[in-house]
């Protein structure tokens, strides 16, 4: 236990010598108590008047709204509904009628009768129009298609049908029968009976030679060479040789002209036109738009345009620079400087001052009007009650203890005995009256039954349609004039 003690009387120590130091306590300021009392008994004085007429005119208003604004308004309400809405709807329903009537219907006609009319009228038109260029484009286009033919296809059909296969067909003729047929001719009637001569020849020789040669050796071995060897090869480098050597020279001949044909026919007119035509032409064009419109374009660019931009480019940039430098110095500079050291440091003075000014009238004004509040309600009420003593009280004394039983004598003395004698005296007259009626429609009716019989006699005899009328005589009743009359009760 002593241990834990000294540890804790060791801190304790350590505590005490360890305080912290004593926060600030915000409170009120100078400003604020040198403000805050005048200003209260200013505000008091002033705002307490203010505050009572505040509070006569709110009464007076509220009554005059109940009594007087209200009705008003509620008159004005009926009167605008009746004078204008009422009248705005009818002339808006007119409008609408004459509307519809004067524009919607004619429109709705014009467009049915008129407008779809000449629109279909314009679809067909636009039709036939459109079939026509339609027509005219297809007549163009095998217009145009005839020309290319005429122009590039025809020519060439032209040429390959009645030049090139004729030609061709020349050539391949002319060679049948120059070269072919005398080839084949002396193919088959000399060289092929020779040679099979010659094969014969050989083989008997052969057979011949053999069976000498066995019996002669060196002789005929000799006689061979001189009679067979020598003679073939004399024919096939004298005869045969030069033969060939013509029969190639004609092809290769024939194949040069056909390649040299060709080439005059297919290659050497396009090879013209593109070298002496086209070519040139291009060159022309070339050097006439690099000469009249790229050279000078390049050069007014490269000596005046880049020159011009380059010089406007640095004489922009040096005013900007100067300009902002300027400005910097002269505006910003000084503006900053201002704004830190002597703006700032006295808006925020004036900024706290007036905070703490407004704020302490603020609150002063709500404290002095909750107090004229008050003060207007107590004084409201004193006038109040001193009214109600002087002219309510009295009043309703006098109406209940005088005015009261005065009017409950009159009302049972005077007024009902008249209201009763006036209903009775109203009800008389109107038996008098349904009496009179009733006499009276007695009497008429009591007249014309006595004067033409009732209703179920004449039903029951009724008058003959062949009955003769008695004839006007002396004592018959006058006839019926337009100054006369029949009826009973209106006769004289």
């Amino acid at each position: 236990m002593e241990p834990a003690g000294g540890e804790r009387r060791g801190e304790v120590s350590l505590d005490k010598g360890r305080q912290d130091p004593t926060r600030y306590e915000p409170g009120e300021g100078c400003v604020t108590t040198l403000v805050r009392i005048p200003v209260r008994i200013v505000v008091l004085v002033l705002v307490v008047p203010v505050r009572m007429v505040w509070d006569v005119l709110a009464g007076c208003a509220k009554t005059v709204d109940r009594a007087v604004l209200r009705p008003v308004g509620r008159a004005l309400r009926w009167l605008g509904r009746t004078l204008v809405v009422t009248p705005l709807r009818a002339l808006g329903a007119a409008a609408a009628w004459l509307g519809r009537t004067l524009i919607a219907a004619p429109l709705a006609w014009l467009y049915r009768q008129v407008l779809t009319p000449v629109g279909r009228v314009l679809r067909r038109l636009g039709g036939a129009i459109a079939a026509g260029l339609a027509l005219a484009g297809r007549g163009l286009g095998g217009a145009l298609v005839w020309l290319g033919k005429a122009v590039f296809v025809w020519p060439w059909v032209g040429l390959w049908r009645f030049v090139v296969v004729p030609l061709a067909c020349g050539v391949v003729w002319l060679g049948r029968t120059v070269i072919v047929a005398p080839v084949v001719w002396v193919y088959r009637r000399v060289l092929t009976p020779v040679g099979r001569g010659i094969a014969w020849l050989v083989r008997v020789l052969g057979v011949g030679i053999a069976a000498g040669a066995r019996g002669m050796g060196a002789g005929g071995t000799w006689l061979v060479r001189h009679l067979l060897v020598l003679p073939a090869q004399w024919t096939y480098r004298r005869l045969l040789t030069p033969l060939g050597h013509g029969i190639a020279w004609l092809a290769r001949g024939a194949g040069v002209a056909l390649v040299w044909l060709g080439k005059a026919v297919f290659v050497w007119p396009w090879v013209g036109l593109w070298r002496f035509v086209v070519v040139p032409l291009a060159c022309g064009v070339v050097w006439l738009g690099r000469t009249v419109i790229v050279a000078p374009v390049v050069w007014v660019y490269r000596r005046v345009l880049t020159p011009v931009g380059h010089g406007i480019a640095w004489l922009v940039r040096n005013l900007v620079a100067v300009v902002a430098a300027l400005l910097r110095w002269t505006l910003v500079v000084p503006a900053v400087v201002l704004w830190r050291h002597v703006l700032r440091p006295l808006w925020r003075a004036l900024s706290a001052t007036v905070r703490v000014v407004v704020r302490e009238t603020a609150d002063t004004f709500g404290h002095c009007w909750r107090v004229a509040g008050r003060v207007s309600r107590g004084i409201g009420r004193l006038l109040g009650t001193l009214l109600r003593w002087i002219f309510v009280d009295p009043f309703r004394r006098a109406y209940r203890t005088v005015l009261t039983p005065v009017g409950h004598a009159l009302r049972d003395s005077v007024w009902r005995p008249a209201r009763e004698a006036v209903r009775d005296a109203g009800r008389a007259a109107r038996q008098a009256l349904t009496t009179a009626r009733e006499t009276a429609r007695q009497t008429r009716q009591e007249i014309r039954r006595a004067l033409f019989g009732s209703r179920e006699q004449r039903v029951r005899e009724p008058v003959r349609a062949d009955a003769v009328p008695p004839l006007a005589g002396p004592g018959a009743p006058d006839a019926r004039t337009l100054g006369s009359s029949t009826t009973a009760l209106t006769k004289d």
